[in-house]
């Protein structure tokens, strides 16, 4: 069988297609003949040497990605043959908090990952996809939904009529938005292009803030708010957006930090001391939050957003297009 990996190096043109013995699951594992695969920005660093320089090469990457269970081990009884399904981010973190063990079986990141087209997990590392979703798009849901999910609902605890502030317009982020207008809630979403903008406010979006234009969008986000600021913050782009979302914040407001996306840059803590803003770090979800979410997704007939889908050979184009931030939503590759 074919398998994508990371080679002899770090770097997005040290990626090759390979072939590699067929997996055979053991006791109380599944075999998944993959359908689709979705990027995440951790790919791109992973691939990059970025994420984990010690990462012993070659390396399978990828986290999220579908396929249908063709062979069981002895003991499963999760899932049978023929189920669609998806690997959920941490194999070994099926509910709770999330543990050492759990953080190290990471997909693509602490353990290799989905990029082949068969695999193996265990059988308490799958969940089954809502039944209305296209490959690619429930290729879409362990990392970027997850996560959105869990920083809105199980640690955020939004309520309607809340209001919500979204960094750009990547994965996480229209995830995030389509759900906090599914708990109906005001959403306020940032982006460099105009044209995003319009698409987010198409999907719910109330309002759009061009910060090329308006640098100090947080100041925006104020005034949007009568002077209190929001509710909740979805933080994807770490130190060097920090600061302004602490500002458009209101007093005893949640700031979910989830991404590293702006770079670096001097944090002021003196804000969530005197505004009694909550922080939580954000990495991912467990099982259960995965199929709690697939819940309302199947429920409300979610559609995630796809940007485009590439095929099983362009891996680096694709990785490309994610490195160029073009993208609005999720990129996804057919296999």
């Amino acid at each position: 069988m074919k398998a994508i990996v990371i080679d002899s190096a770090f770097g997005l043109d040290n990626l090759r297609i390979i072939e590699r013995p067929e997996p055979k699951p053991g006791p109380g594992q599944v075999l998944l003949r993959m359908k689709a695969w979705s990027l995440n920005y951790r790919d791109l660093l992973v691939t990059k040497g970025l994420y984990n320089p010690r990462l012993k090469l070659p390396f399978v990457p990828l986290s999220d990605g579908v396929g249908e269970v063709i062979g069981v081990g002895e003991g499963v009884s999760r899932v049978k043959v023929g189920d669609c399904v998806a690997g959920s981010f941490m194999s070994r973190w099926t509910a709770g908090d999330v543990t050492d063990v759990g953080a190290k079986s990471a997909l693509g990141g602490g353990i290799e990952g989905v990029a082949a087209e068969l695999i193996v997990l265990p059988e308490d590392g799958v969940v089954k996809v809502p039944a209305h979703l296209a490959d690619e798009e429930a290729a879409t849901l362990p990392c970027a939904a997850v996560t959105a999910w869990n920083a809105l609902f199980t640690l955020g605890d939004i309520k309607p009529g809340q209001s919500v502030l979204l960094q750009g317009t990547g994965g996480v982020s229209i995830f995030a938005l389509q759900f906090a207008k599914l708990a109906g809630a005001r959403v306020i979403i940032t982006s460099s292009s105009n044209a995003k903008l319009e698409r987010a406010k198409q999907l719910g979006a109330d309002d759009g803030i061009n910060y090329k234009e308006t640098p100090a969008w947080e100041e925006k986000v104020r005034e949007l708010t009568g002077g209190a600021g929001v509710h909740h913050v979805v933080e994807v782009g770490g130190a060097g957006t920090f600061n302004q979302s602490l500002k458009a914040v209101r007093l005893g407001g949640t700031i979910s930090l989830i991404g590293v996306l702006a770079g670096k840059g001097d944090v002021n803590l003196m804000p969530i001391l005197m505004k009694a803003v909550r922080v939580h770090g954000i990495f991912v979800g467990s099982r259960e939050t995965f199929e709690t979410m697939n819940l309302a997704v199947a429920q409300h007939k979610l559609r995630p957003v796809v940007d485009r889908v590439f095929a099983f050979g362009e891996i680096q184009a694709a990785l490309k297009h994610m490195e160029s931030a073009a993208h609005f939503g999720k990129i996804c590759v057919r296999i």
